[in-house]
C-alpha cells in the first residue's frame, strides 16, 4: 500500500502488524506499534516508480502466528538466525554503509545457518538528490538507528511456509575473463585476470567496461551480481556496493539491449506469485528508468542493496507466504 502518513498512522493504532518504508522526516513521525521500517524516497507502486517525500510504502502482514522485533549491530548480526522461528520467515532492514551493514555483507555468504535460514530485506538509504541518513527503525520501541539493524522474525502457522525469490536480469558468458581477487574487500586494487595481475581500475578502463554492469559470482547455481560504485583513476582504485570474496571467481555481466525490457521479460519468465514483500535496487531504477513503469505484481521500496539470505545488489527481492 501507498498511503499518506495520517493513513499509515490509522493502521498502527489498530495494532496491524506492518513493514514501513519511507523518508525520514515521515518515519520519524510515527507512533509506536508494531512495525518495523526503513528509509527512502523511492518506490515502485502498482502505478510504477516514483520519488515521494509525503508517502509511505506499507506491507500489513495478517499471517504471523507470533512475531517480535530484535536490533542487531556488527557484534551481534550473524546471531539473527538464533531468534528466527523455526518456521518462519525474517524481514531485515540495515542502514547503508553501516558497519553492521558492511559485517553482514562480508559473514553472511559464509553462514551455512543463514543460507538454511529465510531471510530477506533492504538496505534502507536517503535522496540520492538532497543527501540524508540511513535509518532502519524499531516501532514497537519508537526508535531509529543509523548505525544498528532492525530485523521482524515472523512465526508462521505449521500449515504455511515462508519463499523466497530473486529477479535478476543479469548473466555471464562462461567464455570471458576470469576475474579473481586477493582479499575480502569492498575497495579493489590488484586483482588476477585469467590468473595475471593487472590493476582493477585500469583493466576496466582500458576494456571500456561498462560500469552499469555488475561482476557476477555464481554461488551454487545462484548468480550474485557485485555492483560498481565508483571508479577512482586518480587513486586507480574501485568501490563497490557488495564486497568481492578472495578464492571466488567473477566474471563481467553480458550487456542487455534494453535494460527495462529486459527486466520485464523476467519478470513474465519467472511466473505469477503473490508477494507479502518486495524491493528492487536503486540501480535498476535509475539505469532502468523505471519512473512511471510498474513491475507488476512486485511493488515496495527501491533499497540501496537487497537481501535474500545475503546481501545482493542490481536485483528485485520477494517473499510470499505458501500454504
Amino acid at each position: 500500500m501507498f498511503i499518506s502518513l495520517e493513513e499509515t498512522k490509522k493502521l498502527i493504532a489498530e495494532g496491524r502488524l506492518l513493514h514501513i518504508a519511507g523518508e525520514e522526516k515521515l518515519m520519524e513521525q510515527l507512533p509506536r506499534g508494531n512495525w518495523i521500517g526503513g528509509t527512502t524516497p523511492y518506490f515502485i507502486t502498482e502505478d510504477g516508480g516514483i520519488t515521494s517525500s509525503d508517502k509511505l510504502y506499507v506491507n500489513e502482514i495478517d499471517f504471523a502466528a507470533d512475531f517480535k522485533a530484535a536490533i542487531y549491530d556488527k557484534d551481534n548480526i550473524m546471531n539473527i538466525t538464533k531468534d528466527a522461528y523455526q518456521n518462519g520467515v525474517t524481514l531485515l532492514i540495515l542502514p547503508f554503509a553501516s558497519e553492521v551493514a558492511v559485517d553482514f555483507s562480508k559473514e553472511a555468504p559464509n553462514s551455512e545457518e543463514l543460507l538454511l535460514t529465510p531471510i530477506v530485506g533492504w538496505i534502507s538509504g536517503f535522496n540520492l538528490e538532497t543527501g540524508g541518513t540511513a535509518k532502519a527503525y524499531n516501532g514497537t520501541m519508537g526508535a531509529g538507528y543509523n548505525n544498528k539493524a532492525v530485523a521482524l522474525h515472523i512465526g508462521l502457522p505449521d500449515n504455511k511456509f515462508a519463499s523466497i525469490g530473486i529477479i535478476n536480469i543479469f548473466k555471464y558468458n562462461e567464455n570471458s575473463d576470469k576475474i579473481e581477487f586477493f582479499e575480502d574487500s569492498l575497495s579493489v586494487e590488484k586483482c588476477l585476470v585469467n590468473g595475471r595481475e593487472v590493476n582493477f581500475e585500469e583493466y576496466i578502463t582500458k576494456n571500456n567496461i561498462d560500469t552499469k554492469l555488475p561482476l557476477i559470482s555464481d554461488y551454487n547455481s545462484v548468480l550474485v551480481n557485485i555492483s560498481i560504485k565508483s571508479v577512482s583513476k586518480e587513486n586507480h582504485t574501485v568501490e563497490l556496493y557488495a564486497p568481492v570474496f578472495a578464492g571466488r571467481e567473477y566474471r563481467f555481466a553480458n550487456p542487455v539491449e534494453d535494460y527495462h525490457d529486459s527486466f520485464v521479460k523476467c519478470l513474465k519468465d519467472a511466473g505469477s506469485s503473490n508477494p507479502f514483500f518486495s524491493c528492487n535496487c536503486i540501480l535498476n531504477y535509475l539505469y532502468g528508468d523505471f519512473e512511471g513503469k510498474p513491475t507488476k505484481p512486485y511493488a515496495g521500496p527501491v533499497t540501496f542493496g537487497e537481501v535474500a539470505y545475503q546481501l545482493l545488489n542490481q536485483t528485485l527481492v520477494y517473499a510470499e507466504i505458501i500454504e
